[in-house]
């Protein structure tokens, strides 16, 4: 049943990045037909991820308190609805509104994702699920722009936003009618939780951190990437959205590599710090050092071939982040991660609005590039201080 949980949760995830990514290729469509200027179309997609971020935490307390299952459900069902209202938005303020609205109500996904595996997986595994979770989003991520790409010479936007609510809906109804109501040895409590212990925790403080700068720097591939493509490489939509996929795809090796290479190091030499903080700084500077030869590419192909294998360096490092929360937040997983969560997305709110007043003022998009490059460099820094030795709940039930 474990392995059945784990593809309903990599189903949802690749349902729910679908949704969220499918505003990055037509975004200069929907920026000339509601007349929006970069920053305002920046604000926009900076508004996603504030939602994201409010909700990060009330949603892993829910998980911790209710059960991961029925949390998602209902979050699912919601946010696929705002999905399907993008589709009717007619103005600045409208979308603002939805798009933050969508991004509170996915807030659930990976709270309760990790507190799933956490309580279906036994700690050696739990890097490879997580991994497998990672692949599952970033698959969602890479097809939502080619996908898009494909459909928009034949449908409008709104006509797309609508088409991509569907499958949350019918992943809702099927989540609930095949898996058991009671989840593996997932662990729920209703005591209430001392926040100061998480406050005060240097490891704590470390852990979202280093998601803040991961966070930020991933928006821009979630984000800014195909309109970059399309004005300095000079692509169309269609090949923007295709051109996109490969980063995507390498994200996606990365993730699952990194997580069968960290499980592997620690069942080898019993050593967690080596094989999920060490897996980690490899992955942080080898993704930035790759960025910053991303400069001198020039040519589009040069560039994807570049930024590709700079992502998947990113994401065999950032698998840790998930097995390191699952493992700290002992039986308050939902929590942990949540608040790890919450900074990676105040990261991701802020850089889209940050890029898009910079480029309104300067045109240059080389400065995307340096903020990636400098954002991993000093992720990986934070990653080689980072060091909890034991679950920050572990003697709650």
């Amino acid at each position: 049943m474990r392995y059945t949980v784990l593809s309903f949760l990599c189903a949802s995830a690749v349902i729910a990045y679908v949704q969220r990514s499918a505003i990055s290729v037509p975004a200069r469509r929907i920026q000339g037909e509601l007349s929006l200027d970069s920053s305002e179309m920046g604000l926009v997609m900076g508004a996603w991820y504030l939602g994201y971020a409010v909700l990060q935490i009330p949603s892993g307390w829910l998980a911790d308190r209710l059960g991961s299952q029925r949390v998602l459900i209902v979050a699912s069902l919601a946010w696929s609805l705002l999905t399907g209202l993008m589709g009717i938005a007619n103005g600045f303020l409208g979308l603002v509104a939805i798009w933050f609205s969508m991004g509170m109500a996915q807030a659930a996904i990976f709270p309760c994702a990790t507190k799933a595996i956490g309580g279906w997986f036994p700690g050696p595994t739990r890097a490879i699920a997580s991994g497998f979770l990672i692949v599952a989003q970033l698959a969602g991520a890479a097809a939502a722009p080619w996908l898009t790409g494909r459909l928009l010479p034949h449908m409008d936007w709104r006509t797309i936003f609508l088409l991509y609510a569907l499958p949350g809906f019918l992943w809702a109804a099927a989540f609930w009618w095949f898996v058991p109501r009671r989840p593996g040895s997932e662990v729920t409590s209703k005591a209430a939780v001392d926040w100061g212990k998480l406050v005060r925790s240097r490891s704590m403080q470390l852990l979202v951190a280093q998601q803040f700068l991961r966070g930020a720097a991933m928006a821009f591939f979630f984000s800014w990437f195909p309109k970059f493509l399309q004005e300095v490489f000079k692509v169309n939509e269609s090949d923007a959205g295709r051109l996109t996929m490969w980063p995507g795809i390498g994200a996606m090796a990365g993730a699952l590599l990194g997580g069968i290479a960290s499980d592997a190091l620690l069942r080898l030499t019993h050593r967690p710090r080596l094989a999920r903080q060490g897996t980690a700084v490899l992955g942080m500077l080898g993704c930035s050092l790759l960025t910053f030869a991303c400069l001198a590419a020039t040519d589009v192909s040069s560039l994807i071939l570049l930024f590709s294998i700079a992502v998947f360096w990113g994401t065999f490092g950032g698998v840790s982040g998930y097995a390191v929360a699952i493992a700290f937040g002992g039986s308050r997983v939902g929590i942990v991660f949540a608040v790890m969560n919450t900074g990676g997305n105040i990261g991701a709110s802020l850089f889209p609005p940050l890029l898009g007043w910079a480029l309104d003022r300067t045109g240059n998009w080389d400065l995307a590039i340096i903020a990636f490059a400098i954002l991993f460099l000093l992720d990986g820094v934070l990653w080689a201080f980072l060091n909890p030795r034991q679950p920050l709940y572990e003697d709650e039930s």
